[in-house]
C-alpha cells in the first residue's frame, strides 16, 4: 500500500472521481477531493498533506492563486498544477513564480501521472526531513556556540587559577629556605631551586644535568643507588654531606625524596635538602653532656656495687635475711641503672662515630647457638617454643662478633620477653651467595604499623598500646651497629599475629661448607 496524504482539487466533479478511482487502484488510501478552493485551504489549515493537486482554471480562486495560499500553510509540500494545453504557458511562468514542483497537461497519461504522485510524495518527505536535520542543526549550532562561550570563560578562569597556583609555587619554591631539586631514576638533576644552588656552591647552569651523587655524598650508599631501589613512593636519607667549594665547607644535609607521579614507569623525583648543621651541633652538644655525665657515673656505680658485693658476700659479718633482701634489691638496681650508663655511653660513641669496630672471621651458627643457650632457661621458665632453623651451620662470616652478640642478644631478648606464654619464638639463619640474613620471629601481640617506623629510634618505648619497661636504646643500638657494618635492619609486624625482626649483612660470608 502507498503511503501518503493527497489533496485534490478540481471544481469539476466527474476529474476528482477519476481521481479516486485512479488513486484507490494505485493503493493510496490517504486522499482528500475537493470541488472548492476554499473548502480545500479550510482542509489545509488543520491537516498536512504530502501532496497536493490542483487546477488551474476554476470559479472560486485559480489554480495558481489557490496553490500560493497553500504553500503560505505548508512549504515543504510538493505541488503539481493540472492544466490545458492553451495554458501551458502560464502553468511554466507559475513554476518559477509560485515554485511548483510540476504541471501535467490534461488529458494525462495515468502512468505518467502516478510516477509524478510517488515522486512528489517522497520529494516533500525529503524536504520535511530535511528541514527537521536544518532545524536540529540549529539548535546544535545555538547550543555549541552557548558552550563555547562557557568553555572559552572557564579556559579563562582556569588559565588564571594555574597561572596563581603556578605563582604562588614558584615563590615557595625560589623562596624555600631548604633545597629543591627534580631528578630522575639515574640520579641526573633536571632543575635546582636557588637555596640548592647556595647550598652547592653553583649555579643552575653547572648544576643541571649533573649526577646528583657529583654533588651529595656519603660513606655508606650513593643517591642514585637509592632511588633505583626505592620501592615506595617516599624516600628519607639521613648522614648525607655537601661540600661547598666557595666556602669548601662539608655541610651535613637530610634529604627527602618523594615521586612525582607514582603512575610513570620512569621514575622521577623532587627531593628536599635541608641543612643540618645546627641541629648537628646540638646533638653533639647533648651528646658530649650524656657522654661526660654516663661516664663520670660509672665510678660511683661500680663502687657501690661492689661494696653491697662485700655484705652480701658477708665480708663484713654476718647479715640477716631481711639486711640480704635489702642490699639485693639495692646491687640489683645499681648494676640496672650501670646498664642504662653503659648503653647510654654505646650509643654516644656510634653516634659520634668514635668506636672502631673489631672484625674477624668467626663461625656466626656457633655465635647465635651461644646466645639461644644462655637465654633458653628463661624460655623454658615462659614455657615457649625456642628453636633454631639453620640449613648450613658452617657459615663463617667477617664480622665485629662482641657487636653482633649484642644485637642477637637484644633481639632474641626482646622476643622471648613479648612473647605470651606457650608461644614460639624462631630463630633462622640463611646464607645467600655472599650475604648473610638472621631473622627471629615469635607469636606476639605484634606491633600496630603507625608504630613501626619509630621502633629503631632512640628512647623509643614499645608501642602505642604497650610501653616497654627498658631504657628504649636496645633497637637503636642494634640499628646502629648493623648500619655500621653496611648493613641493613628492619620489622615486619601483624596484630595479634606476631612479629619478624630481620638485619642483612651484605659482603660478610668468607667460608661456605660444600653442599
Amino acid at each position: 500500500m502507498n503511503k501518503g496524504k493527497i489533496v485534490v482539487v478540481d471544481d469539476e466533479k466527474i476529474v476528482t472521481s477519476t481521481f479516486s478511482m485512479l488513486l484507490k487502484l494505485e493503493g493510496f488510501s490517504d486522499a482528500h477531493f475537493f470541488n472548492s478552493p476554499k473548502e480545500a485551504l479550510e482542509f489545509l489549515k488543520t491537516n498536512t498533506p504530502d501532496l497536493i493537486i490542483s487546477d488551474f482554471l476554476m470559479p472560486e480562486m485559480n489554480g495558481l492563486e489557490f496553490l500560493t495560499e497553500a504553500k503560505k500553510l505548508h512549504p515543504e509540500v510538493s505541488r503539481i498544477l493540472l492544466t490545458g494545453y492553451a495554458d501551458k504557458e502560464n502553468a511554466i511562468r507559475a513554476i518559477n513564480e509560485v515554485g511548483l514542483y510540476r504541471y501535467i497537461e490534461k488529458p494525462w497519461d495515468n502512468s505518467d501521472l502516478i510516477i509524478n504522485i510517488k515522486n512528489g510524495i517522497e520529494r516533500s518527505y525529503l524536504l520535511s526531513q530535511l528541514r527537521e536535520k536544518i532545524s536540529e542543526l540549529e539548535i546544535a549550532k545555538k547550543d555549541l556556540e552557548k558552550y563555547s562561550q562557557n568553555l572559552e570563560q572557564l579556559v579563562d578562569e582556569r588559565t588564571i587559577e594555574l597561572r596563581l597556583s603556578n605563582a604562588k609555587l614558584e615563590g615557595i619554591v625560589n623562596y624555600c629556605a631548604d633545597g629543591i631539586l627534580i631528578l630522575n631514576e639515574d640520579g641526573i638533576i633536571e632543575q635546582v631551586n636557588p637555596a640548592c644552588e647556595n647550598l652547592i656552591g653553583l649555579v643552575n647552569e653547572k648544576i643541571v644535568n649533573a649526577s646528583v651523587d657529583d654533588f651529595l655524598f656519603s660513606k655508606k650508599t650513593f643517591i642514585s643507588k637509592e632511588l633505583h631501589c626505592a620501592e615506595d613512593s617516599e624516600l628519607f636519607l639521613r648522614d648525607f654531606f655537601i661540600k661547598n667549594p666557595l666556602s669548601n665547607n662539608i655541610i651535613p644535609i637530610e634529604i627527602s625524596f618523594a615521586r612525582i607521579n607514582p603512575e610513570d614507569t620512569f621514575k622521577r623525583f623532587v627531593g628536599v635538602i635541608r641543612d643540618v648543621t645546627e641541629q648537628k651541633k646540638s646533638d653533639k652538644l647533648r651528646d658530649d653532656f650524656i657522654a661526660t655525665l654516663t661516664h663520670d657515673l660509672r665510678t660511683p656505680l661500680l663502687a657501690a656495687i661492689q661494696t653491697l658485693k662485700f655484705f652480701l658476700e658477708g665480708v663484713v659479718g654476718d647479715i640477716n635475711d631481711k639486711q640480704r633482701l635489702l642490699l639485693t634489691t639495692m646491687q640489683k638496681s645499681n648494676e640496672d641503672l650501670l646498664g642504662l650508663v653503659n648503653a647510654l655511653l654505646e650509643v654516644y660513641k656510634y653516634d659520634a662515630e668514635k668506636l672502631a669496630l673489631n672484625k674477624t672471621d668467626f663461625n656466626i651458627y656457633e655465635l647465635v647457638k651461644h646466645v639461644y643457650d644462655e637465654l633458653k632457661p628463661l624460655a623454658d621458665s615462659k614455657n615457649l617454643e625456642f628453636s633454631i632453623n639453620c640449613q648450613d651451620t658452617n657459615i663463617e662470616i667477617n664480622a665485629d662478633r662482641s657487636e653482633l652478640r649484642r644485637v642477637i642478644c637484644n633481639l632474641c631478648g626482646n622476643a622471648i620477653n613479648y612473647t605470651p606464654e606457650e608461644g614460639k619464638v624462631l630463630i633462622t639463619l640463611k646464607n645467600e651467595q655472599a650475604d648473610f640474613i638472621f631473622s627471629i620471629s615469635d607469636t606476639g601481640c605484634g606491633i600496630p604499623n603507625e608504630d613501626i617506623p619509630n621502633m629503631f629510634q632512640r628512647f623509643s618505648q614499645g608501642t602505642s598500646k604497650k610501653r616497654s619497661v627498658g631504657t628504649g636504646l636496645g633497637l637503636y643500638l642494634s640499628r646502629q651497629i648493623i648500619e655500621s657494618h653496611g648493613g641493613k635492619i628492619w620489622l615486619e609486624s601483624k596484630l595479634n599475629k606476631g612479629s619478624e625482626f630481620s638485619f642483612l649483612l651484605t659482603d660478610v660470608i668468607k667460608l661456605r661448607s660444600a653442599v
